[in-house]
C-alpha cells in the first residue's frame, strides 16, 4: 500500500497536461500540518507533525497525503516514546496515508472567493489497517495557493491500535485529527488567475 501511494503521488506530480499547454493542474506541499488530540481525565494527549506531504490533481479532484509517524512531536518525550513503540509501532508501520478524491469536484473551486466546503472520500491507512472514510473540510484559493483544512475523528480500535488496560479508561475512544496545509502549484505549471 505504501508503494502504491508513492506511485500515485509520483504519477500526479509527473503527469503532463493533455493538451500540451502550461496550466496549473496539480498542487502540492511537503510541509503540511497534521495534529491529533485526545481529551483525558488525567492528561490531554496532543501531538503535531509539520511534515505532511500532499498532492491534489486540480482536474479530477484526486488527492493523496502521507506523513511519517515518527515526525509527530509531543510535549513530553515519554509520551512520544510510548506512541512510537507501543501504540503506533512506527518501526513496523512508519507512515500513515490517505488516498482518495473530493466528491462532486468542480475545478471552479480554484478561482472561488473564500472558503468552499468539500467532502473527501478515500482510504486511510494507519498501523497496517486501511479503512474507507469521508472527511469534511474546506478549500480556499489564496495568493496562488490552495489552503486545505479538515478535522475528523478516528477510533484507535478500528486501526488495531492496542491501548493497555491500565490506561484504556484514560484515553478517548475517538481521537480528533486536524489537517491544515497550503499547497502551491507544481513547478512548471502556469498559475491560476485569482479573482
Amino acid at each position: 500500500m505504501q508503494r502504491l501511494l508513492g506511485l500515485l503521488l509520483l504519477a500526479l506530480l509527473m503527469e503532463p497536461c493533455p493538451d500540451g499547454r502550461a496550466q496549473t493542474t496539480r498542487y502540492h506541499t511537503r510541509a503540511g500540518m497534521v495534529s491529533f488530540f485526545s481529551a483525558s481525565p488525567l492528561e490531554d494527549i496532543e501531538a503535531r507533525s509539520q511534515q505532511l506531504a500532499a498532492v491534489l490533481d486540480a482536474r479530477s479532484g484526486q488527492l493523496a497525503f502521507t506523513v511519517s509517524i515518527r515526525s509527530f512531536q509531543f510535549k513530553r518525550s515519554l509520551m512520544q516514546e510510548h506512541f512510537n513503540e507501543n501504540y503506533l509501532e512506527s518501526e513496523k508501520y512508519p507512515k500513515a496515508t490517505f488516498s482518495g478524491r473530493i466528491l462532486e469536484w468542480k475545478p471552479e473551486v480554484l478561482t472561488a472567493t473564500g472558503a468552499v466546503a468539500v467532502v473527501a472520500e478515500g482510504d486511510l491507512t494507519m498501523h497496517g489497517v486501511t479503512r474507507h472514510i469521508r472527511v469534511p473540510g474546506t478549500l480556499t484559493p489564496l495568493n496562488n495557493q490552495l489552503l486545505m483544512n479538515a478535522s475528523f475523528s478516528v477510533a484507535p480500535a478500528e486501526y488495531n491500535i492496542d491501548i493497555p488496560a491500565l490506561v484504556r479508561d484514560h484515553i478517548a475512544k475517538n481521537i480528533l485529527i486536524t489537517v491544515r496545509l497550503a499547497c502551491a502549484p507544481v513547478p512548471g505549471a502556469a498559475a491560476v488567475s485569482q479573482p
